[in-house]
């Protein structure tokens, strides 16, 4: 590598960022889809266990994950090329269990990953306590401080209202799905996926693992992708091809729980991308200044590449939880902000380009990206100066004592309106593209 180029590498490969987008993707997703007709006037589905949908669809599958890949290799130019041995191809003679990790090893998520019968309720509702799951029955990663999170057990015979399905798998790639895919993982899949090493943050962080598959930085500075084109290797769209192209068989195959519930996996990539911090490397900050940054680290002085590390963190993570504190609040009053009303804007749908394979990319991120350098100066303008502005605070530590709403408030009149307004905008574009995501995926499931 040219020394320019490893320069770059070392200061973008630093940055160990925060791999979550929006905190509860289902709390978005009820609200951005209940006054959608196709959705929320959709008949209820009967659940159906992934084995058994597996089974009926194996020879369809198989050959679907096969067109998939020809796609990824394609249109994707940093992709890594799915190991032949990991290949899904039909075999009637097996097992359930053993369908089941071809299956997701065919897909490249983690083994692990739980795909069970459940749904997560909606904050607004009261769940029967008697049909609540345990944490670790639907996700396999440490249960996070103050979670809000709601399981219920949902059974075949029953019926399900197909929003609930879409807004719960739209929280579910959180739950461990990309989690330890990468050689350096500590984990026997990881070196068998054929993704190579960790493209940036730390290896040893389970969570850092996640990153590549839930950010885009598709619309960086040229010298960006010349010097380090290693940035190019996120997964976002090779995770909402596999699924939407799912969710458009199950559907056209007479198996609609698995047409929601594969089209709410792909929704939370579309919805993390609407994200600024998920579509720009560093937002706020030009490339020359993260070069002089590492510059200065390689000389000896590594402060200020350090400061800029947390800054970005501090303000990645304030706007994670402003967005989530406000919400949760309004469910549990059941009223209304502007948030829940921005994400119901179903006019705004229109006013961009119909649904292709490459919505994500060149509509939704990009949108993002331009939006990057606004975030940042509204989260400087609004969010008291320790959280936003101090390199000495690590907000990731302090998280869970971090009463955001009151710091805000605190802060002056005013402040938590213009933050409000910013995260309202941000959220009726999350509504427009998951609206449209779905509606693409309906319109794929009628043809052959």
């Amino acid at each position: 590598m040219k020394p320019a180029a490893l320069l770059f590498a070392t200061c973008l490969s630093a940055l160990s960022l925060p791999a979550l987008a929006w905190s509860d993707h289902s709390l978005v997703t009820y609200r951005a889809f209940e006054a959608m007709p196709e959705v929320a006037q959709a008949a209820p589905v009967a659940p159906e266990p992934l084995e058994v949908f597996l089974k009926a669809q194996e020879a369809p599958i198989a050959d679907l994950l096969a067109r998939q890949e020809q796609w990824a290799r394609t249109h994707m130019p940093q992709y890594a090329p799915r190991p032949d041995a990991l290949v899904f191809k039909a075999d009637p003679s097996r097992s359930d269990a053993e369908r089941r990790k071809a299956f997701l090893q065919g897909l490249r998520v983690s083994p692990l990953s739980r795909f069970a019968l459940y749904v997560q309720t909606d904050l607004r509702t009261t769940p029967n306590p008697a049909k609540l799951l345990a944490h670790d029955a639907v996700n396999f990663l440490p249960e996070q401080t103050d979670d809000t999170r709601r399981f219920v057990a949902i059974a075949p015979q029953q019926r399900v209202a197909p929003l609930a399905v879409l807004a719960s798998a739209s929280d579910e790639p959180d739950y461990g799905l990309d989690i330890n895919l990468w050689q350096d993982s500590p984990s026997d899949w990881g070196k068998a996926y054929g993704f190579g090493t960790l493209p940036f943050g730390n290896p040893a962080l389970y969570y850092a693992t996640q990153a590549p598959f839930h950010m885009g930085f598709y619309h960086q500075d040229w010298l960006i992708y010349k010097a380090a084109p290693f940035t190019q290797r996120t997964y976002p769209l090779m995770r909402i091809q596999q699924y939407t192209s799912l969710a458009a068989l199950a559907f056209r195959n007479g198996h609609p729980y698995w047409g929601w519930r594969f089209s709410g996996l792909a929704l939370h990539y579309i919805q993390d991308l609407t994200q600024p911090y998920h579509s720009d490397l560093a937002p706020g900050d030009s490339t020359l200044r993260l070069i002089s940054a590492n510059v200065m680290a390689m000389a000896g002085f590594p402060r200020r590449r350090d400061d800029l590390i947390v800054l970005l963190s501090n303000r990645h993570l304030v706007l994670e939880k402003f967005q989530n504190e406000s919400m949760v609040e309004s469910a549990k009053a059941g009223k209304d902000t502007s948030l829940e009303t921005a994400l119901r804007r179903l006019e705004l749908d229109k006013a961009y380009p119909a649904w292709s394979e490459l919505y994500a990319r060149d509509t939704v991120a990009r949108e993002a990206h331009a939006t990057s350098k606004r975030t940042v100066d509204t989260l400087l303008n609004t969010v008291p100066a320790k959280l936003v502005s101090d390199p000495k605070f690590d907000f990731g530590v302090k998280e869970a004592d971090i009463k955001l709403l009151t710091e805000i408030e605190s802060a002056g009149p005013g402040k938590r309106a213009e933050l409000e307004k910013l995260v309202a905008e941000l959220l009726s574009r999350l509504g427009a593209h998951s609206r449209n995501t779905v509606r693409g995926v309906l319109k794929a499931s009628q043809q052959p």
